[in-house]
C-alpha cells in the first residue's frame, strides 16, 4: 500500500504555518507523506522540520508584494490604525488586508494548479482565510483548519469575527453592517475570479466554504463557545489546540539570574512596532522578573536593554513558553493556545484580526488580562503582570487546563481524522 502523500498550503504567517508543522508530524510517524506549499519568503521554514518544500512560483508582481520592504511598508502604514477600535479598523486595515488577500489568492491560482498536478496528493490540508480555487478543483478531499479564532465559523451566538465584542453586545449589527459594506466590493471581485474558476459564488462577507469533507478548529474547550446551532460532528472537529513539537530552548542566561520568567511576542507582524516594545522594555527594566522579547527582525532597533532583558529574533515558542510564567502577546491564536497548553496565564494586548476576539475571551474566562495597546500607563502594566504571577487560584485552573489539552493531543487527532477522509487505495 502507497503511503498517502498529504499537502500543506498554510498561509503566509508563521501562526498558520507551526500550527501545520504540528500536525504533520504526527502525520509522519503514521505513515503519511506531508509536504508543504510555499509562499514566497517562507522557503527553507518547513525544510528545517524535515519537511519537502515546493516553492510557489511567483510573477514579477508577486515577487515585489512579497518583498521585505513592500511588507514592511505596507504594516508601517497601518501602524497607527492598530490603536482604533475593531470597527474603525474595518474600513482602514480589514478592507485593505481582505483586498490584498484576494489579490494574493488570484496571483497564486496558475503556479499552485500546476503544483498540485505535479505532486498528485491524496489530500489537501488548507489552513487560510479564503479558498484558492486549485484547491476545490483538485479533484481530492480538503481540509480546512480554522487556525484563527473560532469566530470565523458564524453563529448567532458567536461574536462578528474580528469584532472583539461580547456575543449579546448592542453594537453588534452596526459591526455587521460596516464589515459588509466595506468588503461588498472585495468580495464581489473575489466571487467573479471564483466564477471563472467553476466554483459558486459565497455568501457577502464569507470569503471562505466549509470543507465538505472535515473542518478542524483549535478552540479548546475551556474557551470555546456555546453555538446556537451545533456544527456536524461528521465535518466539525475541535482540536483542543494543536502545537508541535519542538526542539528544547535553554534561555540564555542574564546578568540578573532570579525572579519569574516573563516571554513578550508580538509576532511578525507586531515585531514592526518598535515604539511599543520599546516602551515595553522600559517598564521591564522597572520590575523584578526576568524578560525574553521576541523582537523578529529589528534587534538593531534597541540600543539600552536592561540587564533584566533578553531580545531575540527567534523563539522556539512552545519551549519557552512551558518555562514561563507569564505570556505577553497579542492574540494570535497559536499564542492564545499556546499558553493554555502550558497553563500559563497570558497578558493579551491585540492589534488587528482576530486578537481582539481572543483579547476579549481572555478576560471574558478568567485565563489573563485584556490590555489596549495604545492607552495602558507603566503603573498599569506593572500591576497587571504582578497580578498575575500572584494569582495562585488562576494558575491552578490554568493547570487542569493544561492537563486536559496535553491529554487530548489535538495533533494526533487532526492526523488521525485526515488519514479517516482519505479514500483506500
Amino acid at each position: 500500500m502507497n503511503k498517502p502523500v498529504i499537502s500543506f498550503f498554510p498561509e503566509a504567517s508563521f501562526g498558520s504555518a507551526l500550527n501545520c508543522v504540528g500536525i504533520a508530524q504526527k502525520l509522519q510517524r503514521q505513515g503519511a507523506v506531508p509536504v508543504f506549499l510555499c509562499h514566497q519568503g517562507f522557503t527553507g521554514v518547513f525544510n528545517e522540520y524535515g519537511f519537502k518544500e515546493y516553492q510557489l512560483p511567483a510573477t514579477r508582481k508577486a515577487d515585489n508584494q512579497r518583498s521585505e520592504e513592500s511588507w514592511q511598508a505596507f504594516i508601517n502604514a497601518h501602524l497607527e490604525h492598530f490603536n482604533q477600535d475593531p470597527t474603525a479598523q474595518i474600513e482602514s486595515y480589514v478592507g485593505p488586508t481582505w483586498n490584498a488577500i484576494v489579490d494574493t489568492a488570484i496571483q497564486a491560482e496558475q503556479g499552485l494548479e500546476s503544483l498540485l498536478k505535479r505532486i498528485k496528493p491524496d489530500a489537501i490540508v488548507l489552513d487560510n482565510v479564503i479558498m484558492f480555487p486549485a484547491i476545490a478543483n483538485a479533484g481530492v478531499p480538503w481540509i480546512r483548519v480554522v487556525s484563527c479564532a473560532e469566530t470565523e465559523i458564524p453563529d448567532p451566538n458567536v461574536p462578528p469575527y474580528l469584532s472583539g465584542l461580547a456575543a449579546g453586545d448592542p453594537a453588534r449589527s452596526a459591526f455587521e453592517k460596516a464589515y459588509l459594506e466595506v468588503t461588498a466590493p472585495i468580495h464581489a471581485r473575489y466571487n467573479r475570479f471564483r466564477a471563472k474558476r467553476g466554483l459558486e459564488p459565497l455568501p457577502p462577507g464569507q470569503f471562505l466554504e466549509t470543507s465538505p469533507w472535515l473542518n478542524l478548529l483549535l478552540a479548546p474547550r475551556s474557551v470555546r463557545r456555546e453555538r446556537a446551532e451545533a456544527l456536524p460532528e461528521d465535518s466539525f472537529v475541535f482540536l483542543e489546540g494543536c502545537v508541535r513539537e519542538e526542539a528544547q530552548f535553554d534561555p540564555p542566561p542574564l546578568p540578573v539570574n532570579e525572579g519569574p520568567i516573563i516571554y513578550l511576542s508580538f509576532g511578525s507582524l507586531g515585531a514592526i512596532d518598535t515604539d511599543l516594545i520599546g516602551r515595553m522594555i522600559d517598564v521591564f527594566a522597572t520590575f523584578p522578573a526576568r524578560f525574553y522579547v521576541n523582537v523578529g527582525g529589528f534587534l538593531e532597533s534597541y540600543q539600552r536593554v536592561p540587564n533584566n532583558v533578553y531580545l531575540g529574533s527567534w523563539f522556539p515558542q512552545p519551549s519557552i513558553v512551558a518555562q514561563s510564567d507569564l505570556f505577553i502577546h497579542h492574540g494570535g491564536n497559536n499564542s492564545f493556545c499556546e499558553a493554555l497548553y502550558y497553563g500559563v496565564p497570558s497578558i493579551c494586548m491585540p492589534y488587528c484580526w482576530d486578537g481582539h476576539d481572543n483579547g476579549l475571551r481572555t478576560a471574558e474566562t478568567g485565563i489573563g488580562i485584556h490590555l489596549k495597546r495604545d492607552s495602558w500607563t507603566p503603573d498599569q502594566l506593572r500591576e497587571a503582570m504582578a497580578s498575575l504571577l500572584q494569582d495562585h487560584e488562576m494558575r491552578e485552573r490554568l493547570q487542569r487546563i493544561s492537563r486536559d489539552m496535553v491529554a487530548a493531543d489535538g495533533s494526533a487527532k487532526a492526523a488521525d481524522e485526515i488519514l479517516r477522509v482519505i479514500p483506500a487505495s
